[in-house]
């Protein structure tokens, strides 16, 4: 096999160390802000910063869960492959001793004197097991339950789990058992064995690199890698699966500290027996479970005497392992190997083994190191909550998608500088459907002011193409004018060309009416604002068109001043257009209403009759030159174009509701006009 050790699980370089401070960093480039480090992280050592994720090494307890969980392979677990090829190097006696859950990295591919014979290949002087180091502190445990009946312990056989106790749960320190690790237990039974040897610690684990430089503790390994980091260092050196000598581990052999990585496998080892009716002894794994067992545990509730926590579910799941075997799989493999070795072992003289270093000092000493967020008063809490959008408790829905397990969790994160607003999922949603409001109503007034600029634009167009054609008519048409009077002055009344002189005559009028039309249209004239009472204007309006029979006016004017500045012959031009269509509207007789209404900054007339109404396709249109609804020489279509520009000249709005099916409900319209109070306001 050409690459024996290759780690399938691998995608890319790990991070080199230790100059760089903590075990597990960030790939930012592969981040992708999902926050599931944050949710799986039980010391929430992760801090968010402009949404990248970055584990804080004070807070980082080494559990690796946010190894495990990132699907993006963000998270890199800090390699200390070239501390371990420095004391290849130096020419001192390095031994290499192997976790009890190598069988579940290793089995599948190699017999495991193979993987012995591999690691002596790389340079190791020698290379033990663990596990001789797990009966010892197995034995430990049984002494300490026998002696002190009445304590309560935590057991301290998992670093990730020492961790956590230390910095977030000070006060059960006492409580925590003084008994090293197996990984120390090994490395002090080999540094009496092979006095001045360098020990590396080879598992699965993240958290027993910190505890092998950990000062608090004596005689720990110099340095500690993982499986993966072995497979790397295979590779490295060339090595392959044939040339690798077969070869037993180095004495002393273990018994059943080998079950030392499945969840009760301590116990067992221990011959403490995990009694459910006596409830003396609790065994739990992975993040929920140690961190439930550790809060109960702080309130003084369990009467359990000892509890044995594990931070994955076993050392079978640990981090530094590269297999995608099932945990079924992985317990089975450990299980055949202590099964196989158990027929090979010499069981005299591995109790002679564990005789031998009965007086070894396997205690060990600990120290808070407190991570605890400091609490913030209730009015800085409260002001981060409401910039998160939680104004009361019924907005705090605690979802966790976030990361943490309550809203009030979080604010206080983003407080101390851990979070930020945008991970709470519900905030983020509604301030998104906020802004797409916000966008919406944005485009939809863009696209009407781009619908009036393209409206005022072609009435500029048109404008100007009226007021030329409107000059160059205006002449020839009153020199037809004048000859078509004079003929008719003298011609007699009996004349048969006196019909047609006046028929000329009164075409030639109403061509003059529609020029005089169009230069009203096309005209640029400056607005003369003066102060003036919109009653009086209305009134003077409505006196200047005969009301029609059957027709009733109604002027009313409600709320605010009528006071307001503006072209007064201007707008009364605009309401004898408005009140002179409304009249045309009602044939068979109706309504007219016209309604003020003001405010401090704008003056609203609305038109309104009870007439026929106007079609739905044609109100777009009612706006455009010479578009007409009347009949043939009726209407010249210029009326509500120069309403609608001396309106903007005012920098005022108009526009049009109406309704012309009698189903739907009442017919008629409504003519709206929107001018400021002031010459100086716009809108």
């Amino acid at each position: 096999m050409a690459e024996p050790l290759r780690d399938p699980s691998s995608n890319g370089e790990p991070f080199e160390g230790p100059a760089v401070r903590g075990f597990v960093r960030t790939l930012k480039n592969r981040c992708r802000i999902c926050y599931t480090c944050v949710r799986t992280c039980p010391a929430k050592a992760i801090r968010i910063t402009k949404s990248q994720a970055e584990v804080v090494a004070e807070r980082c307890i080494g559990c690796g869960n946010c190894i495990r969980v990132c699907t993006q392979k963000a998270k890199r677990i800090v390699s200390t492959v070239k501390e371990v090829e420095e004391l290849l190097g130096s020419g001192q006696p390095v031994a290499a001793i192997l976790a009890p859950s190598f069988p579940v990295e290793f089995q599948q591919e190699m017999d495991f004197r193979v993987l012995v014979g591999m690691v002596r290949k790389l340079g190791f002087s020698l290379v033990a097991e663990v596990a001789f180091g797990a009966d010892l502190v197995a034995e430990q445990y049984r002494q300490l339950m026998i002696l002190n009946p009445r304590a309560q312990y935590i057991a301290t056989t998992c670093p990730a789990v020492v961790g956590f106790v230390e910095r977030y749960h000070p006060e059960l320190i006492p409580n925590l058992s003084p008994i090293v690790s197996p990984m120390v237990a090994m490395s002090r039974v080999l540094r009496i064995l092979h006095p001045g040897i360098k020990v590396v610690f080879v598992g699965p684990c993240v958290a027993k690199k910190a505890e092998a430089w950990d000062p608090d503790i004596e005689g720990a390994p110099d340095v500690a890698i993982t499986f993966r980091e072995l497979r790397k260092l295979a590779q490295r050196n060339d090595l392959r699966i044939e040339d690798c000598e077969p070869q037993d581990f180095d004495p002393p052999h273990p018994n059943l500290g080998s079950l030392f990585p499945l969840t009760r496998g301590f116990l067992q080892a221990a011959s403490i027996p995990e009694d459910l009716v006596a409830n003396e002894v609790v065994a739990t794994d992975g993040i929920e479970g140690f961190t439930s067992v550790l809060e109960e545990f702080a309130t003084g509730t369990m009467d359990a005497r000892l509890v044995e926590l594990l931070s994955c579910n076993g050392c079978i799941a640990g981090p530094g392992l590269s297999t995608q075997e099932t945990l079924f799989k992985r317990r089975a493999r450990v299980s055949h190997y202590n099964r196989f070795r158990a027929t090979q072992l010499d069981t005299e003289l591995w109790q002679r083994n564990v005789d031998r270093f009965q007086s070894l000092d396997l205690t060990r000493t600990f120290t808070a190191n407190d991570q605890r967020l400091e609490p913030m008063s209730p009015t800085e809490l409260h002001a981060i909550m409401q910039r998160m959008g939680k104004y009361s408790e019924a907005h705090e829905l605690n979802c966790g998608a976030c990361g943490y397990h309550t809203c009030r969790e979080h604010a206080l994160a983003i407080g101390r500088g851990f979070a930020e607003s945008e991970m709470c999922l519900p905030f983020v949603i509604d301030d998104n459907l906020n802004t797409i409001r916000k966008l919406s109503h944005a485009n939809e007034k863009l696209a009407s002011t781009q619908e009036t600029l393209m409206h005022s634009e072609r009435l500029a167009s048109m404008g100007q193409l009226a007021a030329g054609v409107a000059h160059e008519i205006n002449n020839p048409l009153g020199v037809v004018l004048m000859y078509t009077h004079l003929l008719l002055d003298e011609c007699e009344k009996n004349s048969p060309l006196r019909e047609d002189l006046q028929m000329i005559a009164e075409q030639a009028n109403r061509c003059k009416r529609i020029v005089a039309g169009l230069l009203d249209f096309a005209r640029q004239n400056k607005v003369a604002h003066n102060l003036n009472d919109i009653r009086e204007v209305i009134q003077t309006s409505l006196a200047n068109l005969p009301v029609p029979p059957g027709v009733t006016v109604e002027a009313v004017h409600t709320d605010g001043s009528p006071m307001v500045e503006l072209d007064r012959d201007q707008m009364i031009q605009v309401f004898v257009n408005l009140v002179g269509n409304a009249f045309d509207a009602m044939p068979d007789g109706g309504r007219l209403q016209v309604a003020t209404r003001a405010d401090d900054q704008w003056l609203i007339i609305e038109v309104k009759d009870t007439g026929i109404g106007i079609p739905k396709e044609n109100l777009n249109r009612m706006f455009e030159p010479f578009f007409t609804t009347k009949l043939m020489g009726k209407g010249t279509g210029l009326g509500l174009p120069v309403v609608y520009g001396i309106v903007k000249l005012h920098r005022g709005d108009i526009s049009v509701e109406s309704n012309p099916d009698p189903e739907a409900g009442p017919r008629g319209t409504t003519f709206r006009v929107k001018l400021p109070r002031a010459a100086r306001q716009g809108h």
